[in-house]
């Protein structure tokens, strides 16, 4: 009686903490969508973080040094960056969902092929065929979010799905990390194999497919979502007004009068632009090209964090892999803190009249983020660390969810995909190019029992384009609401112009 008491216990507070959950995001249809979007970015993480806590393991079995392990990661981002573009263009006209799905299932299967990997080159391949495979994660998922959520909660809702992000790469340095260093690392590869085989069961069966231009959105009370049937296709459209405009951000630019750049109005469908004219034209409208160059540099340095982190601490401060897997979920925390609370502070900043919030917000964090790793990096006291730490992967963490929201802000709903995938382009280039610049100025700079200052000299050297990236996004403050009212303008000369096109 007392094990069947404790099971109902647990039930009904599971039930109650998901009923709370449903109602912070606007309802149970909600939720579902946000909890699929951030499992899917938390099995990309998972997989990237476990790359970094198996170093040891894998400069063991297979002989590879820092310069190895950072081509590792860089193939995985290079081929990500080449097969970026073809998927922006797939994701503006095909059937998202499915695409996701179909991309979660080659996931599945390039990730068996690193499990069963016997040389540095096998595994190397495997990893390059992998990337290839995520590169539709960027442009799918921020083509959905547009879709299923309107400006206004862009920002809180990408805190919610990029908390994801923030898990796997945890659950990769930490469980992933902990179950190779007690087995072998070909075992927190199948692992992953497996997961990614539950979640295209999940993807394919419970995440619906929006009608483009948010015709279906999900909403905060009816839970049209879940009276539709799941079948994976999209609804037609109706002729009605696109509902994504009809939200206070835009009312306050019609009524500060904020005119669009006449030049950028579209006049055409843009799902019938070439794929030439798409990528120049996402590259015209300013406040999106300073985002991309931001995005690109902060993901330069997280992507070298990443890679050499588990090492570093364990050189610099004299710490076994179990004790930094005791420190990494403290400042995993703040990490998490600073993506829940980013977003809805964005939000509340755009709807308040601070309509450039979701990228000075941003650029602020940048800076302090950068002024915060300095002193966490030199001091070799791990109680002095922790706290610097904590704080700087908040600040660090908390750029993203406003400014994936701001990019959706600034850009035509049909252009969403292919938008993504040239920022994916480049982020993924400049992710490819971070771990083995990292690793190769870590060997130059130390080697043998000098490898802990290597690293640490080679992240104080990389704080300063850090730094340069906050200063530079300031300026994306002044283009912003011109660029927003673009979008707007654009959307109401193309009205009726897009027939659906997705199958």
């Amino acid at each position: 009686m007392t094990g069947s008491s404790t099971r109902n216990t647990a039930s009904r507070r599971m039930r109650q903490l998901l009923g709370r959950l449903a109602a912070q995001v606007g309802g149970s249809a909600r939720l579902q969508v946000i909890a699929i979007l951030a499992c899917v970015l938390a099995l990309d993480a998972a997989d990237k973080g476990t790359i970094g806590a198996v170093t040891p393991d894998l400069r063991q079995d297979l002989g590879i040094d820092d310069t190895g392990i950072g081509a590792l990661v860089a193939v995985s981002s290079g081929a990500s960056a080449l097969a970026a573009i073809p998927v922006g263009w797939l994701t503006d006209r095909v059937n998202r969902v499915r695409l996701l799905a179909g991309s979660i299932l080659l996931w599945s299967m390039a990730m068996a092929i690193s499990a069963l990997a016997d040389s540095f080159q096998v595994l190397l391949f495997s990893r390059m065929a992998m990337g290839a495979v995520t590169a539709t994660t960027g442009p799918t998922l921020a083509s959905l979010v547009g879709d299923y959520f309107p400006l206004s909660e862009r920002g809180r809702m990408y805190g919610f799905i990029l908390a994801g992000e923030m898990l796997g790469s945890g659950l990769g340095l930490i469980v992933l990390g902990d179950l190779a260093s007690w087995t072998s690392w070909r075992t927190s590869f199948w692992v992953l194999a497996l997961i990614g085989l539950g979640l295209l069961y999940v993807v394919a069966r419970r995440l619906p497919e929006p009608e483009r231009g948010g015709g279906s959105r999900t909403r905060t009370a009816g839970e049209r979502h879940e009276r539709r049937e799941h079948d994976g296709g999209e609804a037609g459209t109706t002729g009605e007004e696109p509902p994504r405009r009809n939200d206070l951000v835009y009312e306050t630019i019609r009524r500060r009068a904020i005119e669009p750049q006449t030049a950028l109005i579209l006049k055409h469908d843009p799902a019938r632009m070439s794929l030439r004219q798409a990528v120049v034209y996402v590259l015209r409208v300013p406040t999106n090209r300073i985002m991309i160059i931001a995005s690109a540099v902060g993901y330069f340095f997280f992507s070298g964090l990443r890679t050499f982190t588990v090492e570093f601490v364990t050189r610099h401060y004299g710490l076994s892999r179990v004790a930094v897997s005791g420190l990494i979920p403290i400042i995993g925390i703040g990490a998490l803190a600073g993506v829940l609370s980013a977003g809805p502070l964005s939000d509340r900043l755009t709807e308040r009249g601070h309509l450039s919030g979701r990228v000075r917000m941003p650029a602020a964090a940048y800076i302090v983020s950068a002024a915060l790793f300095l002193p966490a990096i030199t001091t070799t006291t791990v109680a002095m660390a922790i706290p610097l730490y904590t704080a700087a992967a908040f600040c660090l963490a908390a750029t993203n969810p406003p400014l994936d929201a701001a990019r959706l802000d600034v850009m035509h709903f049909r252009l969403w995909g292919r938008a993504e995938s040239v920022r994916t382009f480049l982020r993924m280039s400049s992710e490819a190019s971070a771990p083995v610049l990292f690793g190769a100025v870590a060997d130059a700079l130390g080697g043998g029992a000098g490898r802990a200052d290597g690293l640490k000299y080679t992240f104080l050297i990389m704080l300063v384009p850090l730094v340069a990236n906050g200063l530079i996004l300031f300026t994306a403050g002044r283009t912003y609401p011109r660029d927003v009212a673009t979008a707007v303008a654009s959307e109401a000369r193309t009205r009726g112009a897009g027939e659906r096109r997705d199958s």
